[in-house]
């Protein structure tokens, strides 16, 4: 009798194992999941909490399946998690899936059901994504959080500026990095009394974007490894410090996909768009990377990050 080969039986028992379908609606507080057996009927249905220990709980307990999920603002560690679990995760892009996006009945369980039933039939009517690397996105978040930091700060010295010139006055000095309350002297004193919190606020979120600038410099562009090189050689042209490592994980994906990169895919389809609005589309995704690369430092891109190939 022929022995069979241990490869063989692995194969054997995967291909007898029940081959599940999940989809999973993300919620802020707690989420829906629908599970599909092989005929697609629904074998569960029920709601869990959005938090680690809930989906390692529940998940980590079941064999390997094919679980769908849509974009949102829990779905990067969702989709993690459940990859570390062992299980085949879909990440649906939100936008293009009609047939939830666009459905007038509302309702995570339907929705959950969906996700399952697109994924079960063919996973590319997900439009499937990719989600940065938890490196890359801890990076960019360091990013975003001093842009928002400088947004504050815009948003604040505005407003000082507009309460003195409404009494007919001015703040002396133009530089919002050295703005602080000893701008006011000179100012009336109901005005000063009024603009001394503001200016104090401003002098301090200009203190944190200065640790900011001084943290960044010192991770600096010496954090890019070898490996991110490589992928950055992959159809990339011009690149600074302000890409990576934040973007480099990505850089792959979009050198293969013609006509994409940093700024058009900011404003997808834009050639599909009459010229006028195409460019507008063009310009709001430049305003958009100017302000993530001004919150890093570093001076905004004449020319596209990624190139095509």
């Amino acid at each position: 009798m022929k022995k069979v080969s241990t490869a063989a039986a692995k194969q054997m028992r995967n291909f007898s194992e029940p081959k599940l379908t999940i989809g999973l609606d993300l919620g802020d507080r707690s989420s829906w999941y629908c599970v599909l057996d092989e005929r697609g009927e629904v074998r569960r249905e029920q709601k869990l909490g959005t938090t680690p220990k809930a989906m390692k709980e529940m998940f980590g307990a079941m064999p390997r399946s094919r679980i769908a999920l849509e974009t949102g603002m829990h779905s990067p560690w969702v989709s993690r998690a459940l990859s570390e679990l062992g299980h085949e995760v879909i990440v649906a892009h939100a936008r293009n899936v009609r047939l939830i996006g666009e459905s007038r009945k509302k309702d995570d369980r339907l929705d959950a059901q969906t996700l399952a039933r697109l994924a079960r039939i063919d996973p590319q009517l997900l439009s499937p994504v990719k989600h940065r690397s938890a490196k890359a996105q801890a990076d960019l978040t360091v990013i975003r959080a001093r842009a928002g930091l400088v947004r504050a700060r815009t948003a604040l010295v505005n407003t000082a500026r507009g309460l003195a010139k409404s009494y007919g006055e001015r703040l002396r000095g133009c530089n919002v990095r050295n703005m602080n309350p000893e701008k006011a002297e000179g100012l009336s004193p109901e005005l000063q009394t009024a603009l001394e919190p503001l200016l104090a606020a401003i002098e301090s979120l200009s203190e944190r974007i200065r640790e900011c600038n001084q943290r960044d410099r010192r991770s600096g562009a010496g954090e890019l490894s070898a490996s991110g090189a490589a992928e950055a050689g992959k159809g990339c042209g011009h690149v600074n410090r302000a890409d990576f490592p934040a973007d480099a994980g990505r850089c792959a994906s979009f050198s293969q996909e013609p006509g994409r990169g940093l700024l058009s895919g900011a404003a997808t389809g834009t050639e599909k768009l009459r010229p006028e609005r195409a460019a507008d589309a063009h310009q709001q995704g430049r305003r958009s990377v100017s302000a993530n690369f001004a919150g890093a430092g570093c001076a905004s891109h004449s020319g596209p990050i990624w190139s095509r190939q």
